[in-house]
Formats: structure tokens, sequence, C-alpha cells
């Protein structure tokens, strides 16, 4: 018994092992990413990580910092994290030995006859002596398994990168509340330019109708041109709802985004106000600098470092596993002298799998299914985040032309609509020209409005794709 006592002890003190495979993280060379995008000059830190001032709207840095504290989606991500920092705990316990302690008192009183009833630890009752006598006990009991082969440490390794996986899900929701803030915000703005652009045409129309019925009472014109105005002008009151509608959707989303009720803002965003222009430009900078950013792709990372993590924990379990146990333990008559003589046990046992159908080897087999499916996963955030940026970049700068191009048709409508008016006053010139040069004009100023929504959409998404919007220099972790 002490020969094999001392061979438990001997191995305990062996140099533990890690039979799991080490984890290291893949180079961008090993995912396919390209070395730089055509824009290299990277933006600042301070412009990246509150993008939404660059645009230089108080309205909508209010409801987009507002929307981080209050956004209930955000609040699931933060509870979700401090569950994986308590699980983190709860595995690094593992390491530590268990101790548990326990304590008791008897008391034994004179019967009938001049006996003392005691109560024997199995629960039956005797009868001794005459007298009362009291009995204290104190255990102490500590168990302790090694980690030979760096299964719990693997599990630990395992909990720890899940916890800084939840830390980046939390920025990646942050990231992503934000963008759909602005992007509503903009929205909203842009409806509101449309309803003022279809109001001031139904102006313009009601003057036409006005001026196609003087035409038609002074018999200088048919009917048809008053019932063109007239058509004309009911085709444009008609959009006036839907625009509404959109605008009031918009306004709707915003406030659940900050966590109120959907007519919450309705007074704040009341006012019209223009659409947010933002920077002209946004460079893309260095792609592998735009994946550091991106926190849905270190939480990607961080997610196949604990499937890694978890094939040595499956792997531990082929091999033996050695616990250690002891006890103390003090009886005494009275409570002053319980600890005069106390007396300790330690044992060592080694326990093996010998037959379990398989099951073990299939689980070592699925953690590597596991962990195989999760550099995929990984693969596919920095694919998705490099098109990201890619498609974000066309946008902006197709937006760009567009509003270019709309600004000059715009203008060159609102002259051609001005002198087509003025020549059917005059009688130069048949309604129809005149219709047709109003529903250009329409045309130019609804289109010049969407590009300014397209370009201020394109340059949130842009900042989105770049990772904007939080602190990259640290991992997020669960507040107290």
């Amino acid at each position: 018994m002490k020969r094999a006592f001392l061979l438990l002890t001997g191995v305990a003190l062996l140099p533990s092992c890690t039979v799991g495979p080490a984890y290291h993280p893949r180079s961008t060379a090993d995912l396919g990413v390209p070395d730089a995008w055509s824009v290299t000059a990277a933006p600042s830190r301070d412009d990246l990580t509150r993008w939404w001032r660059t645009f230089n709207d108080p309205v909508l840095t209010q409801l987009v910092e507002q929307a981080a504290t209050t956004n209930l989606d955000i609040a699931q991500s933060i509870a979700r994290l401090r569950q994986a920092r308590e699980a983190l705990i709860v595995s690094g316990a593992s390491l530590l030995p268990t101790v548990s302690g326990s304590g008791s008192y008897s008391r034994s009183e004179p019967i009938r006859g001049g006996g003392t009833t005691l109560t024997l630890p199995d629960g039956t009752v005797t009868t001794a002596g005459a007298g009362g006598r009291s009995s204290f006990s104190l255990g102490l009991d500590a168990n302790y398994q090694l980690d030979l082969f760096g299964g719990v440490r693997s599990g630990v390794a395992a909990s720890r990168a899940q916890y800084e996986a939840a830390g980046f899900d939390y920025a990646t929701m942050l990231l992503s509340v934000q963008s759909e803030v602005a992007r509503n915000y903009v929205l909203a703005r842009a409806y509101q330019a449309q309803l003022a652009n279809a109001k001031a045409n139904l102006g313009i129309q009601d003057d036409n109708l006005e001026i196609a019925g003087f035409r038609v009472q002074a018999g200088l014109v048919s009917s048809v041109d008053a019932e063109q105005a007239r058509a004309s002008r009911a085709q444009t009151a008609a959009g006036i709802p839907t625009i509404e509608q959109q605008y009031n959707a918009a306004v709707s989303r915003i406030a659940v985004l900050t966590g109120q009720a959907p007519g919450a803002l309705k007074p704040l965003l009341e006012a019209p106000q223009p659409i947010p222009a933002g920077p002209a430009s946004v460079a893309a900078g260095i792609p592998a600098d735009v994946l550091r950013q991106r926190p849905d792709v270190r939480s990607a990372e961080r997610k196949l470092a604990a499937a890694t993590a978890q094939i040595g924990v499956s792997k531990a379990q082929l091999f033996p596993a050695l616990t250690l146990s002891g006890s103390l333990s003090a009886n005494a008559g009275n409570l002053s002298s319980v600890l005069d003589t106390i007396t300790g046990s330690l044992f060592g046992s080694i326990s093996q799998a010998i037959f379990n159908g398989g099951r073990l080897n299939a689980q070592v087999r699925s953690s590597r299914a596991g962990a195989d499916a999760a550099f995929a996963a990984y693969k596919s955030s920095v694919l998705g985040a490099l098109e990201d940026v890619e498609n974000a970049l066309m946008a902006l700068r197709s937006a760009t032309q567009r509003e270019e191009q709309f600004g000059i048709a715009f203008d060159a409508a609102s002259n051609s609509a001005l002198l087509a008016r003025s020549q059917y006053r005059s009688g130069l010139t048949d309604f129809t020209t005149l219709n047709t040069q109003e529903a250009a004009l329409i045309s130019a100023r609804n289109g010049l409005v969407q590009a300014q929504s397209d370009k201020a959409t394109a340059l949130i998404a842009l900042y989105a794709a770049l990772g904007g919007g939080w602190d990259s220099t640290t991992t997020p972790t669960a507040p107290q």
C-alpha cells in the first residue's frame, strides 16, 4: 500500500502534458486576404471610433450614442457576455482543489432509571450511565484531480476563448445597432426632403391647373389641357401618403432601436433637416488592419480557438485520471479541547476508461469536426468582411457620381420647366410640352435626394464594414 501511494505521488509530481493540438492564429495569406485596396490611407482612429460625429449632425450623434446604452439587443449581448464570464470562472475553478468542512454537536441526557440516552451515528438509541455527556466533532475534506494530460487546462482555454468571443459578439451587435440607427435617420431625413419636394410640385401643378382652366375658358385650348393638369396633380398628391408612411416607419424604427416606444421620437425629428452629408471621402486602409478592426472576424477567430481547445478536452478523456483526496477530523467532549487531537488521511486513485463503445473516440472526432467547421466559419467571416468593404466603396463611388449628375440634371430641368411654364402662359407651347418638362424636374429633384441619401447610406455602410464604432485596441469585458 505504501509503495502504491509513493507511485501515485511520483506521477503527480511529473510535469503535466497537454494532449490536444496547440492553437496558432492563421496568417492573412492563408485566408486569401489581398495586400491592399486601391485606396490604402487608413482613416484616423478618432474618426473611425466615433464615425457618426463626422456627419456634424447633433441629433444623429444623440440618437446613436443613446442607442448604445438603451438598445435591448445590446442589453441581451451584455447579459450573454456576463454569462460567459461566469462560465470562465466555473471552468477555472476546476484547476483548484475542492475543500468542504463539517461540524456536529450531540448531547446525551439521563432517562428514567438513571441511565443516559445515547444516539449513535447509525441512528440507534442506547442507554449509558447516569449523568449527561456532550460531544463535539469537526471535519475537513479535500479533493483534487490532477490535470496530467491538460484536459482541464484545455477546458479553461476554451472557456476563455468563448468569453472573448462573447465580448466581440457584443461589439458586433453594438456596431450593427449604430449603423442601423444612422441608416434609418438618413432615410427619415430623405423622406422629409421627398415630402417637401412633393408638396412643392403639388403647388406648381395647382398653378398649372389654374392656368389651363383659364385658357380653356378663354377658348385658347381644349379641355384636354385641363384634364392633363388635373391628372398630373392627382398623381403627385397620391404619392404623398406613401412618403408619409415611409417616414413614420423610419422614425418608429429609430425609436425602437433606442429602446423607446415607436412614436417617442416624432417631436425630436419633426422639424425637417438636411440629409447628413458626412466627409467627402473615406479611405479604406489596409485589409489586414480592417480584419483586426472588425469584431465579427475577431469573434470567429476566438471561436476557432475555443473549438481547437475542445479537442484537447476530448482527447484527455482517453488517458488515466489521477485523483487525490484527504480528510482531517477532530472529536472531543468539550469545545475547548476539540483541536487537541486531530487525525488525518490521504488517498490516491487512478481511473481509466477500458470499454465505452467508442464514445470517447467519437467525441474526439466530433471535436475535430467542430474545429474544421469553426475554421470554415472564420474564413467565411474574413471573406465577408472584405466583400463588405469592396461593396461599400463601390456604392459610395456610385452614389457620389450620381449625385453630381443629378445635380446637373436638376439645374437643367429647373431652367427648362421655368421656360416651358412661361411659354405656356404666353401660348407659345402646348401643355404636353409643359407637362413633360415638369415631370423631368420632379424626376431630377427626387433623383438628387435619392442620390444624397444613397451616398450617406453608403458612407455609413463603409464605416460599418471597416469596423468603426468601438475601440478595437481592447477586448470588451462584462460589466460588474
